[in-house]
């Protein structure tokens, strides 16, 4: 299944995408894509979808603003460096084991919404990414199979950062350059893992202006999502809805000579193979 919200900011509903054109409506069953509805399992909601389309009651997309897939998680969870090209060009060395920061729930906005400048910044970059999203309480998982049946689904993001926020005013971590308002925009769907053929070897990239500045595939992730997963459970309960950002590979701002960042009136385009696409344009903070 592709699950998406549409609708105006904090008016969104939850419907089933079919594809591109028709999604059906399940609104009435539904009352949001938060962590209840991933921990009840998503068994009930796929029967669901199958009588609809089966009966004919299919809705065509109207213009609808697409929202976040998912509502505002517990909590979004970053891993570092998992490129070993974007740790290169970041002049860092591919780490042992998982790099993990935070990034405020509240940054989460629709795959098309604008993104702000925050007041004062001067180095915004780009980072597109693959992004988990957990569907059951998960904690001390002892295999990998039990960290995949963790997982209800994969989405595109776009990991927004201010590098001087990030680097000079972070005090050691990185926190501050991750958690403006809009730098997490996510969607369109969440694509559930049944129909991804092998989320290790997805193709991801990303357009500046109409320029290629990032393309990648996650089979060059130095961590994969089931080993991430399965590594925070250690040391931190995940629980349903929570959202995971894996890492960014080669082709951010930061890394170009000289550094390029984002400007208002920039637009950045991106897409996952199989989770969509996304644009943005970019504007001041109001």
């Amino acid at each position: 299944m592709r699950l998406m919200r549409i609708g105006d900011r904090g008016a969104e509903r939850p419907v089933v995408a079919i594809n591109d054109e028709t999604y059906v409506d399940v609104s009435d069953v539904v009352t949001d894509f938060d962590g209840s509805f991933f921990a009840s399992g998503l068994e009930a909601l796929a029967a669901t979808v199958a009588e609809r389309v089966a009966s004919g009651s299919v809705h065509r997309f109207a213009g609808e603003r697409v929202g976040a897939p998912i509502t505002r998680p517990h909590q979004i969870l970053c891993v570092g460096l998992n490129y070993a090209d974007h740790a290169a060009e970041s002049g860092q060395e591919p780490p042992a084991e998982p790099i993990v920061f935070t990034k405020a729930p509240n940054t989460l906005v629709g795959p098309n919404d604008d993104v702000y400048i925050p007041r004062g910044s001067s180095a915004t970059d780009w980072e597109v990414e693959l992004g988990i999203v957990i569907g059951a309480r998960a904690r001390y998982l002892d295999s990998d199979d039990a960290a995949r049946a963790a997982i209800a689904g994969y989405v595109l993001v776009n990991d927004v950062s201010e590098r001087d926020f990030q680097f000079q005013h972070g005090g050691g971590q990185w926190i501050k350059g991750k958690s403006a308002e809009t730098f997490n925009p996510c969607g369109p769907w969440l694509v559930t893992p049944d129909e991804i053929s092998d989320v290790k070897d997805l193709g991801l990239w990303l357009d500046v202006n109409g320029e290629r500045r990032q393309d990648g595939s996650t089979s060059k992730m130095l961590f994969d999502p089931i080993f991430i997963v399965r590594h925070l459970s250690r040391f931190m309960v995940l629980e349903p809805g929570d959202l995971i950002n894996t890492g960014t590979p080669a082709g951010v701002g930061m890394g170009l000579t000289p550094p390029v960042y984002l400007r208002p009136g920039d637009r950045m385009e991106l897409g996952i193979d199989g989770l969509g696409r996304q644009s943005q344009a970019v504007v001041a903070a109001p």
